[in-house]
């Protein structure tokens, strides 16, 4: 040993620690560590059925959603244009802007 670098290692105790290390590959692996190609799953006419469902759902309810918003649009129009009494500044900006985008 250094005795002016109390860290220092003899090397005896070096190659002591170096025999003892082992691979990494001796070590058995976790179950989410598996490597093998056969464990993972493979796309199968079910899944692809069922990604299929869920993608015509999805588009039949962003066709819903877009639907139900614009039947609300019209509804404010609706509500703006029926009004008896003069429209505020801000009515008429609302109601300007819906009577472009949809007529």
């Amino acid at each position: 040993m250094d005795s002016r670098n109390p860290y220092s290692q003899s090397s005896s105790y070096m190659g002591l620690l170096n025999s003892q290390n082992f691979p990494y590959e001796s070590f058995p692996q976790f179950s989410s560590q598996q490597t093998d190609a056969g464990t993972q799953s493979e796309d199968t006419p079910v899944d692809r059925k069922s990604v299929a469902e869920y993608s015509t759902i999805w588009e039949m309810k962003k066709e819903d959603i877009m639907m139900k918003e614009k039947l609300s649009k019209l509804a404010i129009l609706d509500t703006l244009l029926a009004k008896k009494d003069p429209l505020t500044e801000a009515e008429e900006v609302v109601k300007n802007k819906l009577l472009a985008e949809y007529f």
